[in-house]
């Protein structure tokens, strides 16, 4: 008669969750900044757009159909891309010219090992 085998949930206990509402602790919680429902003009449209922008940029980044983007920036690989007649989109483009000496919109961000 050897040792009965146990699952690992039988070692922590059991929380019964209420179903509906916020979890424990979470009704006297602040709202994060951005998600508390403020009316659209209260906000600087800057940080949205830069968001969009990055966006914009990132998904250009991921697209293998414009060729590979190491060692250059956004800027040559979007010209490259026009030079060998792949269409990039106009809108990377229009972003790279709004924010000229930035990095963080010019050239590819890398990955920290």
């Amino acid at each position: 008669m050897g040792r009965k085998r146990r699952l690992i949930t039988d070692s922590f206990p059991k929380v019964k969750r209420r179903k509906g509402g916020p979890g424990p602790g979470k009704e006297d919680a602040e709202p994060e900044p951005g998600l508390r429902g403020e009316e659209p003009g209260e906000e600087p449209l800057a940080p949205l757009e830069d968001k969009t922008h990055l966006e914009i940029l990132r998904q250009f980044d991921l697209d293998r159909h414009f060729g590979p983007c190491t060692g250059i920036t956004r800027l040559q690989r979007w010209e490259r891309a026009e030079q060998l007649g792949l269409a990039p989109p106009h809108e990377v483009l229009k972003v790279l010219w709004a924010h000229p000496g930035d990095p963080q919109y010019q050239c590819r961000p890398t990955r920290k090992a």
